[in-house]
């Protein structure tokens, strides 16, 4: 299936959707303290997108082929999960740290996709290092984006600065392409070769979401279905974005007050 180009009708419904995306994240911050349930957290960004702005939680009911139809409005990934952890009963105690996932859907039907990772309490030196590895990681690759790239080198900015650092990238969750479609085509891999991979066009919209291991690479999902830890239990770490190609480089469409501010090596 091709690659989508977004007309400029699109793009304005885009970047509306990515920062009232980016906007659960700053409103739902505060709350991510030691004591706190992965259960109530899911309760609030619901609240807070159905009562406060008028959008849908993507991820509530997604049933892709194959798949039962996910139970919550965002997803909680902590310590060795990898992603799609189901908010519940977990509560966060000190030393944890948690990627939230928060998808949105604007009343015209744009998606708004993003992520960030929460320390509860002061980190653990390995915590600290994997997350700020991690979040470099997305913005070596945002660098990337511009009319003649290649995915690939996306997914090989990422790929170098994670292994250089002695950690490993998850291969079978990657970033992909979004609009009215929650999943749109193309993959975005986060490893791979400079040069390969399809052509970087202008009006392309996808998101950057590198997932990255403090130890090895492989995965196992659990029986629920959705949730997916690493096999050897070590820590993992995810950002996300969503970025659009310009007609010079690349606009980060998930940006809002609260956004943490890009890494210095980033003009």
């Amino acid at each position: 299936m091709a690659i989508s180009i977004k007309t400029q009708e699109d793009i304005e419904g885009m970047r509306l959707a990515g920062r009232l995306g980016s906007e659960v994240l700053d409103y739902i911050t505060p709350f991510v303290k030691p004591g706190v349930t992965t259960g109530e957290l899911d309760r609030l960004c619901h609240e807070y997108m159905t009562n406060v702005q008028g959008t849908i939680p993507a991820p509530l009911n997604y049933a892709p082929p194959g798949y039962t139809p996910y139970p919550k409005a965002i997803c909680t990934s902590v310590n060795d999960v990898i992603c799609h952890g189901i908010p519940g009963d977990k509560v966060l105690k000190n030393g944890d740290v948690v990627n939230l996932d928060i998808t949105i859907i604007t009343k015209d039907g744009y998606h708004g996709d993003n992520s960030r990772m929460f320390y509860i309490g002061p980190p653990s030196i390995l915590a600290k290092r994997l997350s700020e590895v991690t979040y470099d990681c997305m913005w070596l690759g945002i660098a990337q984006v511009r009319p003649g790239n290649h995915f690939g080198d996306i997914g090989h900015a990422i790929q170098v600065h994670a292994e250089k650092a002695g950690y490993s990238v998850v291969r079978e969750f990657c970033g992909h392409g979004i609009g009215k479609g929650f999943h749109e085509e193309p993959q975005v891999l986060h490893y791979g070769k400079p040069g390969t991979g399809e052509e970087l066009k202008p009006g392309m919209i996808f998101t950057i979401e590198p997932m990255i291991n403090a130890g090895r690479r492989e995965i196992r999902e659990m029986g629920d279905g959705w949730t997916i830890k690493t096999k050897d239990r070590s820590l993992s770490a995810q950002w996300e974005h969503m970025v659009l190609v310009t007609e010079t480089g690349y606009e980060v469409l998930t940006l809002s007050a609260g956004s943490p501010l890009p890494p210095s090596f980033i003009a």
